[in-house]
């Protein structure tokens, strides 16, 4: 099965990334192979492509298809789910492993976001750069210009993400002119990014997309990705951040700044309540059911609700669901939780359970919680959110946690998980069981039958939503002036999840770890963790240290405690180096001298 899954991962990822017409050649950045004017048929050249309304189309929407499968975060494009403090993945091959282990360099970083997201952005180019000889009327054609410069813009943000200051395309590369490509300073880099936002923003792309643009870009969208971008210009990592003083290029240039800029916090709190407001007004809203846990978990199952902003449309929800599933239920078993992120979901009164960990890992409880470490339920929880005879632990959570976390003894699909050795879902002489004794619950579809294939349904990955914006907007509000105007926006989330408000008079850094710990758990498996602890520079105390769970390899009932010890599972690995990736050796041996490595990637620079 691992061999299976594997090869599948693989060839369904190169196959789906060019799926919409499979002879579109583009050449990747730096790349010093001929240029071959050929799309989307092999023997068209762009002049021909661009006098057809219907071939210019095909060719802006190849450049959607360049977008990060971030959902499947058992495979390499959804690497920051496993790779932060939230996700064990079951099997060795994920490239997340690697990061885990601090077993990555430039020459051995075969993942392709680089490549990817570069030739995303070069169509994007091309197409604007030719769209006016395109036969059409203007409004039309004006919508797709906005699509094109959101799509540029987004594909430069996931790279600032990653790598920091990035070189800046406006047009399409001249591949002969390698070694003048550079890295440009951050500021440079946000001012681009949020003026094609602007750019896109000024045309007549849509606010809120009809069933018949689902997945194409929109003004809520381009506010979103303008307002995200901000909060990470502001964020610690790339504003103020003295551990990159040296960071400069060839001819000196500062590439992150070492002062801090707290006019930076305004502006991203700015955008945020601009996309909040404007959105708001056009109709969009945050997800609701009169049960909390059911407003939660169907945000994520009812395709372009009133929520979504921004969300990439995938196939079917086979492989997702198989990632998810228990092995007992037909699944692989794929996406185990952490201990750490299990202890993080609040109480049901509002209380967090863990307060930190002693030196031995032992947890601190939170006697305010009436969290309970040991022993079983007897009634089961009267809103049907647990059943009886449940280890105490998974008693009393808030309602996220209950549509998030399949734990065992848990009700899924008509029958309890059993997590234990022996049991339905328990450990199996193959690969295909959790390692943790958790598996996430979120986004999967309790409906949907996988030895059957029943149920089976199209699937969406929320890029952009309407609560991320309220949390973007706590958060820099408070870092700017204070807690204040904060506690509207933190509380509505928390109130959407059953829980109360916050104490009044709270401090501005009492409440900045409200707002980090609330966004933890409300966008939890949304591939957001991994890059917030970045750019909040923590990760050293979040992704470099033992990660637990339960012992599955103990344990002969639901009822038997010797499963619930607390075990460590994995310990991490993370160096200052890991705040940037490294960009690609042979691609920073294309683009010499001008194009530096990110700093403590270095290698041997003297070679040719």
């Amino acid at each position: 099965m691992w061999d299976y899954k594997l090869i599948f991962n693989q060839q369904y990822k190169n196959v789906m990334r060019k799926y919409i017409y499979s002879s579109l050649l583009f050449i990747l950045l730096c790349s010093c192979a001929d240029y071959l004017e050929k799309t989307p048929d092999e023997d068209m050249t762009l002049q021909e492509v661009f006098e057809s309304r219907n071939y210019a189309e095909k060719f802006l929407t190849s450049a959607y298809t360049h977008m990060s499968r971030e959902c499947y975060q058992a495979d390499n494009a959804g690497f920051a789910g496993g790779a932060s403090d939230e996700l064990e993945i079951t099997w060795t091959y994920p490239y997340c492993n690697k990061l885990n282990e601090g077993s990555w360099n430039p020459s051995t970083t075969t993942f392709e976001n680089w490549k990817i997201y570069w030739e995303g952005i070069r169509i994007t180019n091309i197409f604007l750069e030719n769209i006016d000889k395109t036969p059409m009327d203007q409004e039309a054609k004006d919508t797709w210009i906005g699509e094109a410069y959101f799509l540029r813009a987004l594909y430069h943000f996931y790279l600032f993400r990653m790598y920091g200051p990035i070189p800046l395309a406006d047009q399409s590369f001249d591949v002969n002119n390698a070694s003048a490509i550079e890295r440009k300073p951050v500021g440079d880099c946000v001012r681009f990014i949020t003026e094609d936002c602007d750019r896109a923003l000024n045309t007549p792309i849509p606010m809120q997309a009809t069933s018949n643009q689902y997945g194409r870009a929109t003004k809520a969208a381009a506010l979103a990705l303008k307002a995200r971008t901000l909060l990470y210009a502001a964020s610690p990592l790339f504003n103020g951040n003295t551990d990159y003083a040296n960071f400069k290029n060839t001819d000196g240039t500062q590439l992150i700044p070492t002062s801090t800029d707290k006019e930076l916090w305004k502006q991203a709190a700015d955008a945020a309540l601009a996309c909040i407001n404007q959105c708001e007004g056009a109709g969009y809203a945050l997800y609701r059911e009169n049960d909390p846990m059911k407003s939660y978990q169907n945000l994520f199952l009812k395709r372009w609700n009133s929520e979504v902003l921004f969300a990439q449309n995938m196939e079917d929800n086979w492989l997702h669901e198989s990632y998810m599933n228990p092995n007992g239920m037909g699944g692989w078993s794929g996406y185990c939780l952490t201990q750490e992120m299990v202890d993080s979901y609040h109480m049901a009164n509002g209380e967090r359970p863990i307060l930190g960990y002693n030196g031995d890992g032992t947890p601190i409880i939170n006697p305010a919680s009436g969290y309970m470490e040991k022993g079983f339920s007897t009634k089961a929880d009267p809103n049907g959110y647990y059943p009886d005879n449940i280890y105490n632990m998974y008693v009393d959570r808030e309602p996220r946690f209950y549509a998030s976390v399949n734990y065992n003894g848990a009700m899924w699909k008509g029958r309890r998980i059993e997590f234990w050795p022996g049991g339905k879902d328990g450990k199996t002489t193959g690969p295909d069981y959790t390692k943790t004794g958790y598996l996430v619950r979120k986004a999967s579809d309790e409906n949907y039958d996988l030895p059957t294939g029943n149920g089976k349904s199209l699937y969406t990955w929320i890029i952009f939503r309407l609560g991320e914006q309220y949390l973007n907007y706590a958060e820099a509000i408070n870092e700017y002036e204070g807690p204040s105007k904060a506690y509207p926006y933190l509380n509505t989330i928390r109130n959407r999840a059953g829980l109360p408000d916050l104490p009044k008079g709270l401090s501005q850094d009492e409440m900045r770890e409200k707002i980090r710990h609330e966004k933890r758990i409300e966008m939890a498996f949304e591939s957001q963790r991994y890059y917030d602890c970045r750019r909040w520079k923590i990760s050293p105390q979040t992704d470099g240290s033992w990660i637990h769970g339960m012992n599955i390899n103990a344990g002969t009932s639901i009822r038997d405690e010797a499963f619930y010890e607390r075990i460590t599972v994995e310990k991490r690995i993370f160096e200052n180096k890991h705040y940037l990736w490294p960009i690609p050796q042979n691609e920073i041996d294309k683009c010499r001298p001008s194009l530096i490595q990110s700093p403590g990637w270095e290698l041997d620079e003297t070679r040719n």
